[in-house]
């Protein structure tokens, strides 16, 4: 994996994102991918499941 250079619309750099970051990043993914996902507005809440009695 190699860091991650971030630029604004007028080609300036904004920020680097480390190897670092990127890896928790990923751990963070795997653990929960809902977090990512990238169409969250029309996506339907996920359904409540009843609790067993």
């Amino acid at each position: 994996m190699h860091e991650v250079k971030v630029y604004d619309s007028s080609g300036k750099l904004k920020k680097v994102v480390s190897i670092k970051l990127l890896n928790i990043r990923s751990i963070k993914q795997l653990e929960t991918p809902s977090l990512f996902q990238k169409n969250k507005r029309g996506r339907k809440p996920l359904p409540k499941l009843p609790k067993a009695q």
